[in-house]
């Protein structure tokens, strides 16, 4: 028998849909698995748009982070001496300083779920 399956899964008001189909002659075992091929890589593409959609909040709140960071040390730096400035403040200080090496955006989406 000849066959095709197609998988469609909502998720967050959106759909995904998997169409898989063979010309050659299939049991149903060979079906069931092609079935169950298709749902997996349905799940997979709700699994990575749910890294994407992750990854925009993320980003969101890093840039808020950052902003608000920008702000205390221009604060510290336009109304301290950098001789006088408390623990608090150089560890402000330096977050920003350290905040150019937190890009963990490289991670996101590179892990693969397994099916």
């Amino acid at each position: 028998m000849k066959a095709s399956v197609k998988i469609m899964r909502s998720y967050d008001y959106n759909h995904f849909e998997i169409c898989l189909s063979s010309d050659e002659d299939m049991t149903l075992q060979q079906v069931d698995d092609m079935r169950k091929e298709a749902m997996r890589l349905t799940d997979k593409a709700v699994y990575q748009y749910q890294l994407a959609k992750d990854n925009i909040q993320y980003s969101k709140y890093n840039n808020f982070l950052r902003k608000d960071l920008e702000k205390k040390v221009k604060i510290i730096k336009e109304n301290f001496p950098k001789s006088e400035w408390t623990e608090e403040q150089k560890a402000t200080v330096k977050a920003l300083d350290d905040f150019e090496y937190w890009d963990y955006q490289d991670d996101w989406g590179s892990g693969e779920q397994e099916g």
